[in-house]
This record gives C-alpha cells, structure tokens and sequence, in this order.
C-alpha cells in the first residue's frame, strides 16, 4: 500500500501529533479528522469530550484526534485504517464519493434534510449506519463502523450577495466533487474542487466566489469571513455526514464494555456537538448582523424549495450509478417519508 505524500520519517512524526498532549490512558486510539486545526468542532471535541471516553472507560481507552491529512490523504483514510497506520477516522463519508456514488448520497444527500438532528436519527434509527457499513465491506473491508452523524448544517459563504436560486448561476463555487458538484452544475453555477485548506486563498485571490464550507462557527474561525462578506445562513446545500470508524482489528481487540462505551460516547459526543454549534452559530450570526460589517442573507423558502427540486433531480441520477447507491437512496428516501420530509 502507498500513501502519496509522506515518507517514512514524516508518518512517524506525523502519528505521534500532539504526543504532550494525548491521554494517559492505557490505549489511545489515533483518529485522524477531517477537520483542520484551527477548526472550533476539533476544539470543542479536544476539551469537552476527549477526556470523558477515558472517564467512561475507567482509564483503559482514550482517543487522539489529529488534523486532516495529518497523517495521510484525506480520500486515503480507510486503506491507512485498514493496513493500520491510522487506528480509525472521524471524517467526510463524501472523500469516497469517487469509488462509488453510493458514499455520495450516503455522505450527504444535497439540499434533502432540515437539520443534523434528522440525519443523526437516520444514521442511528433509521439505518444508515447499517448501509454505511455495507458500503465498507463492499470497497475497504477491514474497516469497522462505529456511528455516523451530522453536527451543522454548512453555512455557505460569498464575496457577492447571493439572494436565491437565479443568484448561483455562472457563480464559481467550492464544492465537494459528486453529487455536490453536479446539484451546483444544475443551478447553473461552476464548482470547483479543492480541499478545506485552500478556500481561504482561492476566495481572497478571486479563483472562486463562494464555497459550500463548513458550518459558520468554523468559517468564523478560519477568517472566511474577513473575504466573503455574504454568507448565507442556515445553509442551503449541504448537511455532510461523517462516519467515525475504526480498524476491525482494532475493535475486534476492545472488551465489550469498551465497544458499547465507544458507541455510546459517540452518539453523546456528537448530540453534544450538534447542540453545541447550533447555539454558537446563531450568537455569532447576532453579532455580525449587529455589527454591521456582513450581510448575513437567509433565503427565503420558497427558494429554498427551488433548490430541493434541482437537488432531487440529481438524488435520482445518482441512484443510478451503482447497486448501492440505489440502496442508499431507497434507504434515505424510505427513513424521509417515514419521518414526513416527503
């Protein structure tokens, strides 16, 4: 197995980020995030529920989370996992979108939920997690599924006022390739691909207009906003879902109580995080509204509901690419109607 960027005295390095300050527990699983460093979701998850996994577990199993492409690739996760270099991952189920459409509608299904709260009750209740794991078994066997969620709802930013749907039309976005990429397409705006990492710059130098990022709380905090002064909130397009996995020899090693402590302080965790940004992200918006230096556009729903039509469109043609992704898609569709969105 090769990873593409890191040599031998790198990956070292690299899995031993943050040593000063990993657990003193007797096993510390390292976690590689698809959050950068500076992101407040990685630091709320450090200070608040990393030691309480410890606490849980009385002090037998603890958890680092490292930055994204800390270790490796961000699409390279789940072979690092599976060789193991890394002991699991908490990151985007859309990095995979290009070895099947299937982890496209599975890692976000564009513009098709209200709120991380109702993706989290399909991950746990209605049986994502079930088909996340399919989808593992079917391309990185060796990968084993400990939960899914959604936290926020991401908060899409613009160097120009976006009012509605007529508004994206020939916009450069930012966009996660697959399904993404092709709900923008249909609106008429051009996406473009890049990592997390590169928005910032892409925004200030004028490569790209605006980007489906992150939720506003992290936008805050990378300074997305000091460039893209028209940020739309609540989000209009995506709601990703991340899946939090480790190796099965890993969990095949845990006692069962360290097994039902890791899902349970994941549920929790995530419950927590989504609680936790939705509040954050509403003070922040107040205070940019009455500061008066962003234009904070909330489209209207009629708009709204222009978009998730374009969106379904692009649900239904993806249902075609693969056996899977027809799974994901009846599983997402029939979870929806039972929960009344459809």
């Amino acid at each position: 197995m090769k990873f593409k960027t890191l040599g031998l005295t790198a990956m070292v390095a690299a899995l031993g980020f943050g040593a000063t300050a990993a657990l003193a527990a007797d096993r510390v699983l390292k976690i590689q995030t698809s959050s950068n460093a500076s992101h407040a979701s990685l630091a709320y998850l450090n200070e608040h529920w990393i030691p309480k996994l410890e606490a849980m577990t009385g002090g037998t199993l603890g958890i680092e989370l490292l930055p994204i492409e800390s270790v490796v690739p961000h699409r390279e996760t789940p072979e690092a996992i599976g060789v193991g270099i890394l002991d699991g991952d908490l990151t985007s189920i859309n990095y995979f979108a290009g070895t099947d459409p299937a982890f496209a509608l599975m890692g976000d299904l564009i513009a098709g939920y209200d709120s991380a709260d109702q993706i989290q009750a399909f991950c746990a209740q209605g049986g994502g997690k079930e088909m996340l794991q399919k989808l593992f078994d079917a391309h990185f066997p060796g990968v084993h599924v400990v939960g899914c969620g959604a936290y926020a709802r991401e908060a899409f930013v613009s160097t120009v006022p976006v009012e509605g749907v007529d508004g994206l039309k020939g916009l450069k976005i930012r966009s996660p390739e697959g399904l993404a990429a092709d709900v923008f397409k249909r609106a008429g705006a051009a996406p473009v691909s890049m990592s997390g990492s590169e928005v910032y710059s892409a925004l200030e130098k004028g490569v790209i207009d605006a980007a489906d990022n992150s939720a506003y709380a992290n936008n805050d905090a990378n300074g997305l906003h000091k460039v893209a002064k028209f940020p739309i909130f609540p989000g209009i397009h995506s709601t990703p879902i991340l899946q939090f996995t480790v190796g099965q020899q890993v969990w095949d090693e845990l006692t069962d109580q360290q097994k039902t402590a890791l899902e349970t302080w994941y549920l929790a965790a995530y419950n927590g995080l989504r609680q936790h940004f939705d509040r954050l992200d509403r003070q922040l918006v107040a205070r940019d509204k009455a500061a008066g230096e962003l234009t904070v556009i909330d489209w209207p729903q009629g708009e709204r509901d222009r978009f998730r039509a374009i969106a379904q469109e692009a649900w239904g043609a993806f249902a075609e690419g693969s056996p899977l992704a027809k799974e994901v898609y009846d599983a997402h569709i029939s979870f929806m109607k039972e929960a009344g969105l459809l």
